[in-house]
C-alpha cells in the first residue's frame, strides 16, 4: 500500500494544477521574448533577419552600431534563442531560430499602427471641436 506521503504527491498532480504550470511556464516564455526584444536595436536586429541570414560587418553597417554595442544585443538574441549563429571562416552569420517570431513583430506593428490611428482620430476630434 502507498505511503501517505506518496498518495499525497500523487494528489497534487491533478490536471488543473497541471495546467496552471504550464500557464505558468507559457507566460514566462513569453516575458522572456519580450524582454529581450524591450530594446529597439534588437528588434532592429531582428527585423534584419527576417529574410534570412546576415553576417556581423553586414548588422553594424545597416544599424550603424558598435561593434561592441552590437555583440551584447546579439548576445541576447542568442541566450534566449531568438537568433542563431554560424561562422564561415573569419565571419559570423546570424539568422532567426524561428522565423515565426517576424509574424509577432507584424503584429505589433498593426497594433501600433491601430493604436496612432485611434490617437489621431482622437486630436483631429479635438481640433475640430475647438475650431466649432
Amino acid at each position: 500500500m502507498p505511503s501517505r506521503a506518496r498518495q499525497s504527491r500523487e494528489k497534487d498532480k491533478t490536471p488543473a494544477r497541471d495546467d496552471r504550470a504550464l500557464q505558468q511556464t507559457l507566460r514566462q516564455f513569453k516575458a522572456d521574448i519580450f524582454q529581450a526584444l524591450a530594446h529597439p536595436t534588437r528588434v532592429a536586429i531582428v527585423e534584419l533577419l527576417r529574410n534570412g541570414e546576415v553576417s556581423t560587418s553586414e548588422i553594424l553597417a545597416r544599424l550603424e552600431v558598435e561593434q561592441a554595442n552590437a555583440s551584447q544585443h546579439l548576445a541576447v538574441l542568442r541566450a534566449k534563442r531568438i537568433a542563431v549563429s554560424r561562422k564561415e571562416g573569419n565571419q559570423v552569420f546570424y539568422s532567426l531560430r524561428d522565423p515565426l517570431l517576424v509574424e509577432v513583430l507584424d503584429v505589433m506593428r498593426r497594433y501600433f499602427e491601430a493604436d496612432l490611428a485611434a490617437a489621431t482620430a482622437m486630436l483631429e476630434g479635438l481640433a475640430q471641436e475647438d475650431r466649432e
